[in-house]
């Protein structure tokens, strides 16, 4: 299983950037996607999910400027950053979980990308 992080970087604040997953070795309409996050010094973070139906979840601190996509004929998931600010340097995780209701979920980490805004 590969989860392919890319399209992270060095932005200024009020920049944009849309960072993109791809998954490989799993059958990726089932799974649930997402993106986490950890600064330096802090735990990692729920950014957004989407569910393998579609629904999304987003962190307060994404809500009216991420936006959460997956296109499940390209097995990517996409983060589409907005408004960014100094508080959203870190680097961001893809992630990857099914659910099992007879045993261990199956859960895969990206490698992630780096983010950074600049003030």
């Amino acid at each position: 299983v590969q989860l392919q992080a890319s399209g992270g970087g060095l932005v200024q604040a009020g920049g944009s950037l849309r960072l993109s997953c791809a998954a490989s070795g799993i059958t990726f309409s089932r799974y649930g996607m997402g993106w986490y996050r950890q600064a330096p010094g802090k735990q990692r973070e729920m950014v957004a999910t989407v569910s393998a139906g579609g629904g999304t979840k987003y962190a307060d601190s994404a809500k009216g400027r991420f936006a959460i996509s997956r296109d499940n004929a390209n097995n990517t998931v996409y983060l589409q950053m907005n408004i960014l600010t100094p508080e959203d340097t870190a680097v961001y995780y893809c992630h990857s979980r099914r659910v099992n209701p007879f045993g261990p979920n199956e859960e895969y980490w990206g490698q992630g990308t780096q983010v950074t805004v600049s003030s």
